[in-house]
């Protein structure tokens, strides 16, 4: 076979692919398939290509750098026709992307410790993590990155610019971010550090009220949740705050298992299709906290399955929500792995509704009760909102 057709055979393969995948946040399913097509059908479709094979052929006989490396034309006829779609969440994933955004969401890995969006122009910084290096030098949810280590990255795919922030603990990076509140342009030098992934984290405090902090929805966060929840409720606190501040998300299942600790019964999840289709998500019988009095903490970087969970805690007044306007990520995206190792495709596929029928996409929650944290407030080290939600738990005794 000679490269041209082998070429073509690859791409064609990878229109005709099995489609499989798992659940991830923000969310993601499943497995489907494409349809087999008939005749007619690929008859239609050859008519529609024709002009793509024409300029294939072009490119193989008389482009002026040869050879054309097949591969990289078929990824970026894939990347192409999903930039096409204009929808900020559908996008081709390289072999070395698609390895990346599969690592597991508990553990460890050697960076910054942030967690960041990579749909759009820029690396966008969706929150750092606590006692990160990324929070201890300020970075902030919203930050731009537009230089790393000095050179612009406009025009770069976000997902290849974090490839160079990430790297060995120890080593030193410098990122210029852009604030967009402010517009002005600031650079951090970082240390690189080996990020420990914990997800839950509990601690009673003094005016006998439970506080458990959720990072992220991972594979291991709701028995964490649960075992947390267990040792805290043994000691009879007032009140419960679950502080979802910075939480980027992760996988689904987690969401409604966490979702299901403090709803007892119910639609806590609506995915609906373009179609307009729905399937409901119920709550799982047996949760440890459902008649606790209940404050949930939510900020800007709160996101996809961690706003999914605070909608529902919200829909049924389970809790009071404090803090600022979510992030606004409730779309459902399928991870696709493509054939011959070939990266994958994220295609949005549905949208995530509260309970009551609620869009969370591109508008986020509004809390119940606003607190914003000053610059003031992050310099001297208080936590406006923290305070506001232990004022509302003593108010409720």
């Amino acid at each position: 076979m000679n490269q041209n057709n082998a070429g073509r055979t690859a791409l064609l393969a990878l229109l005709a692919v099995f489609l499989i995948a798992g659940t991830f946040s923000g969310g993601v399913l499943i497995g489907r398939m494409i349809p087999a097509q008939t005749k007619e059908e690929t008859s239609e479709l050859d008519r529609l290509f024709e002009p793509f094979w024409e300029t294939w052929q072009y490119v193989q006989e008389g482009f002026i750098n040869q050879p054309v490396d097949d591969n990289k034309l078929m990824q970026g006829a894939i990347k192409g026709m999903l930039e096409s779609l204009d929808e900020k969440h559908t996008s081709y994933m390289d072999p070395e992307e698609y390895k990346e955004i599969n690592a597991p969401l508990d553990g460890s890995y050697e960076g910054i410790g942030a967690y960041v969006d990579v749909s759009g122009e820029w690396l966008t910084i969706i929150s750092p993590m606590p006692d990160s290096p990324a929070e201890e030098k300020g970075l902030r949810p919203g930050d731009e990155v537009i230089k790393v280590n000095g050179e612009d990255v406009s025009g770069i795919d976000p997902a290849i610019v974090l490839r160079s922030v990430k790297g060995p603990a120890g080593t030193d990076v410098t990122l210029t971010i852009r604030r967009p509140e402010t517009n002005e342009e600031l650079e951090f030098t970082i240390t690189r550090q080996e990020i420990k992934l914990e997800s839950v984290v509990g601690e009673m405090l003094e005016e006998n009220i439970a506080y458990v902090y959720v990072s992220t929805f991972g594979n291991n966060t709701a028995d964490e949740l649960r075992k947390t929840l267990k040792t805290l409720l043994e000691q009879n606190p007032d009140g419960l705050i679950l502080d979802l501040r910075y939480n980027s998300g992760g996988y689904v299942d987690a969401a409604v298992d966490v979702m299901s600790e403090f709803i007892a019964e119910g639609v806590v999840l609506i995915e609906q299709e373009g179609s307009g289709e729905e399937t409901t998500y119920e709550a799982k019988p047996g949760g440890l906290a459902t008649t606790i009095p209940l404050v949930v903490l939510v900020n800007e970087g709160t996101a996809s399955a961690a706003e999914i969970t605070a909608g529902a805690i919200q829909d049924y007044e389970r809790g009071i929500l404090v803090g600022t306007t979510t992030y606004g990520k409730g779309s459902v995206q399928a991870f696709i792995p493509l054939k011959n190792d070939q990266g994958a495709v994220r295609i949005t596929i549905a949208k995530w509704l509260t309970p009551k029928g609620r869009l969370i996409n591109e508008i986020g929650l509004t809390p119940d009760v606003e607190v914003i944290l000053t610059d003031a407030d992050i310099e001297a080290e208080i936590d406006a909102q923290l305070e506001k939600a232990i004022e509302i738990l003593r108010q409720a005794e």
